[in-house]
């Protein structure tokens, strides 16, 4: 999805206000009047104290001396810090024992320690010095420079490459099974959150389905619905809208389309409430739809209902996936991958970021466990004429999957 904040939104200026005021047209399917979106709070400094304390003991009995994690979602994660990638240094070091220390430009230290939400020293560079020596001094002090330091995956390579040239000989390690053990397993805080991203987002389709006019853009259709989910409280709209045969296309076309009757609408889209994601993708008609749209749009359904049959503790992600296409095939779908059908995954773990470890995808062997966040995607696309995608997010419990939002009925009823 691409993101937009509020002062892009801002930006849009006169005309998204004379979107957003345009009247409600019927013919939209049926768009429920009420949508109650769950409260919920921001993650607290306790939580991410055990947070800590859950990596740090992974930690030791790996044997890893320290965990380097960059600006961005495990940064954010694990110490509250919200900072953004440059070409200047802003990481953690979280060592297998004690306080962490995070590294920042001098003058940015003043945001860094507003942010900081666990115990740690900040050490600060200047612009004519280098921050990986300040890395290498630290692990140095702290007597971690002979123990491997393991590195979260998503971590620059000019950040790797400095700490190896600072501290000649240190050993890294992927940092990958660290993080993923603990940021796949989604606490009641997490999962309440994500609860209300989703809620305002679907509170934002059924605010904005009916201001769809023929003539429309996708991206006029996509600034009603940022508009409205900024208005509903969603933080960094993001998604985009595929229209006719760009629809087809998962991920759009350039070519620019305009909506019509009968105009098959894509539409994926979501919000961040604190950090966390929801991610709902709906399909509508502008007008009435015809048989081979409801058709194709009714086969779609029956591939979220076998993935959430599939979806049980222990059984391995990829068989979801596999679910899904046995449902498809006999209907005359792919093989596999192929088109017309379904041509991605199944889905992708969320949270923290849109798309996390593991997904729903052929092969992937990792058991579901109860806090697992999934979307749960599927489309059926045929080129050159449209395709539908519906997607909803779950998560999982001991007992089975739960949704965070109600797929649609029909496409009569795209938002029930």
């Amino acid at each position: 999805m691409t993101a937009i904040d509020r002062r892009q939104l801002l930006a849009f200026g006169a005309a998204g206000a004379a979107l957003a005021s345009l009247p409600a047209r019927a013919g939209i399917g049926s768009i429920p009047a009420n949508s109650p979106i769950a409260n919920a709070e921001p993650i607290t400094t306790a939580e991410r104290m055990a947070r800590m304390a859950r990596v740090q003991s992974l930690m030791q009995q790996g044997g890893i001396g320290a965990l380097f994690v960059e600006a961005g979602s495990t940064l954010r994660y694990f110490t509250g810090i919200n900072w953004w990638r440059s070409e200047r240094l802003t990481a953690a070091l979280i060592p297998a024992e004690g306080p962490i220390c995070v590294v920042t430009p001098f003058f940015e230290e003043p945001s860094i320690r507003e942010m900081l939400a666990v115990p740690g020293d900040v050490r600060v560079w200047q612009e004519d010095e280098n921050p990986h020596a300040l890395v290498a001094a630290w692990l140095t002090e702290r007597q971690l420079a002979g123990r491997p330091v393991a590195i979260e995956e998503t971590v620059r390579h000019f950040a790797i490459d400095g700490l190896q040239r600072a501290l000649p000989g240190v050993g890294v390690r992927s940092g990958a099974a660290l993080v993923n053990a603990c940021r796949m397993i989604k606490s009641p805080a997490e999962i309440a959150l994500m609860q209300r991203a989703s809620d305002i987002t679907i509170a934002a389709y059924r605010a904005m389905a009916p201001k769809i006019e023929k003539g429309m853009s996708g991206p006029d259709v996509y600034l009603l619905m940022a508009t409205e989910t900024a208005r509903l409280g969603g933080q960094t709209p993001s998604g985009g809208v595929q229209l006719n045969e760009g629809s087809a296309l998962p991920h759009g076309s350039k070519e620019r389309q305009a909506v019509r009757e009968g105009s098959v609408i894509l539409m994926d889209c979501g919000c961040t409430v604190d950090g966390y994601h929801a991610d709902i993708s709906r399909t509508l008609v502008f007008g009435s739809p015809d048989a081979s749209q409801r058709r194709l749009f009714d086969h779609v359904r029956l591939g979220q209902e076998a993935a959430m049959a599939a979806a049980r503790v222990g059984t391995p992600a990829g068989r979801v996936d596999d679910a899904v296409r046995a449902v498809y095939e006999p209907l005359g779908y792919g093989p596999g991958y192929k088109l017309p059908g379904l041509s991605h995954r199944t889905g992708h773990g969320i949270g923290l970021d849109v798309h996390e470890p593991v997904n729903l995808v052929h092969g992937e062997a990792t058991p579901l466990a109860p806090g697992m966040c999934f979307s749960n995607e599927p489309g059926l696309y045929v080129p050159g004429s449209y395709g539908v995608r519906i997607e909803d997010c779950f998560y999982m419990t001991e007992t089975g999957p739960r949704w965070f939002s109600t797929p649609p009925k029909s496409l009569d009823e795209p938002f029930s």
